[in-house]
């Protein structure tokens, strides 16, 4: 009989437990709590996360299946539907995403010195949004248009390792421009942004604070050119200015200098023009810059493939924005599960393992690092069969 741990008790021992007891005391997560603690509660819900269930009755019924198991699993006792419903309606949302940034910090330094497409030791982040889209007759409260209701991931992500770095969860009539004013700039850090980011006077709080940042400019904006440097030929460059902004309300937004550098992608034959105040960089360096803001998009795509994120189990509120502050919570643990072990498996991989072998009681490195099926090289044909053939 294997007396081991399960390998959901082995992957949870990597969450720092401490720090999720403050972030219950600090809201009041247990208070007048009889049954279902808040450790409890995201333990079952991390469990939905790891093995792809779609409702809390999934959940419930696979726990049900071998509830003598769950002690092993760190969970106090039984798991009951309506107390879930209970947790997920009314405990404040903010223990799960105090306690997700704890783990963001974590994971983020084990990534530092992540290589990525540029060579670039500096942060450089990726900010984007994706929206989610809701039916407006069940969560009312998330509005977006006038039948459908809907809400937005803002996010930053660190290109170093793709991990978020920051989001925030709003509704779907929050236009993206407005999350540039929470975001707490980082002096000498790159912001990659789109042009849903344009807006002249955000981006000068950017410049005064210290921090970088490219994007394209609309061709509604007229820029007046001061002087230009020489590209090197051969590469797709086209210029590279300096100029300032012509328009009285731009220029009155941003008085300061502009970099314009204008590229012929040699793939596409498109000509593109960006923006920056970073005047350091080799031209060619800003824009494969820009060129890496696409991890955000895999980074949206791969989470609302495989995370549950898109079907909630609640309606409220408060319910969405705990179900997605543990699931952004299980993501940032398998990678740093991954790197903590120097696994070579993606993060897919990982998941999909550990969907199917959640109960069993097998060492967690000899689980992610098994290629095949094991030999025992210590038999000997000279070994007594019990039937001839």
């Amino acid at each position: 009989m294997n007396s081991g741990r399960t390998v959901f008790s082995q992957l949870m021992e990597f969450l720092p437990w401490s720090e999720f007891e403050h972030c219950v005391e600090r809201y009041g997560g247990n208070h007048r709590t009889r049954s279902l603690s808040c450790r409890d509660q995201f333990l079952a819900m991390a469990f939905g996360q790891l093995t792809f269930r779609e409702s809390l009755r999934e959940i419930v019924v696979c726990m049900e299946a071998r509830e003598k198991q769950l002690y092993h699993m760190g969970i106090g006792g039984a798991v009951r539907r309506s107390t879930m419903a209970d947790a997920n309606e009314t405990r404040d949302w903010r223990i799960f995403f105090d306690f997700a940034m704890v783990l963001i910090q974590m994971t983020r330094g084990l990534y530092r010195d992540e290589p990525f497409a540029v060579e670039l030791n500096d942060l450089v982040y990726a900010v984007d949004s994706t929206t989610i889209t809701l039916s407006r007759s069940v969560f009312p409260w998330a509005r977006y248009k006038h039948n459908l209701g809907a809400i937005k991931l803002h996010t930053v992500l660190d290109l170093h390792g793709n991990i978020p770095s920051f989001i925030q969860i709003s509704d779907g009539t929050v236009h993206d421009v407005n999350f540039l004013d929470d975001l707490v700039i980082e002096p000498g850090a790159f912001y990659i942004l789109d042009r849903g980011y344009l807006d002249y006077g955000r981006l000068h709080r950017i410049h005064q604070e210290g921090g970088f940042f490219i994007t394209r400019p609309r061709r509604s904006f007229i820029l007046r050119r001061l002087y230009s440097r020489p590209v090197p030929k051969g590469t797709g460059l086209r210029c590279d200015q300096t100029v300032v902004l012509v328009s009285f309300y731009p220029r009155k937004a941003y008085p300061d200098q502009l970099r314009r550098i204008r590229f012929s992608d040699p793939e596409t034959g498109s000509a593109l023009t960006f923006l920056s105040n970073d005047f350091q960089l080799p031209a060619l360096t800003v824009t494969q810059l820009y060129k890496c803001r696409w991890q955000v998009e895999l980074f949206f795509r791969w989470i609302k493939q495989h995370l549950r994120i898109r079907a909630f189990f609640g309606t409220s509120e408060n319910a969405v924005h705990t179900q997605v502050w543990i699931a952004i919570t299980v993501y940032v643990l398998v990678a740093l599960v991954r790197k903590r072990l120097g696994l070579r498996l993606s993060l897919y991989k990982t998941l999909q393992i550990l969907s199917l072998t959640l109960f069993e009681k097998l060492p967690l490195m000899q689980l992610l690092t098994a290629t095949g099926p094991q030999i025992d090289q210590e038999s000997t044909p000279n070994q007594l069969m019990l039937f001839k053939l």
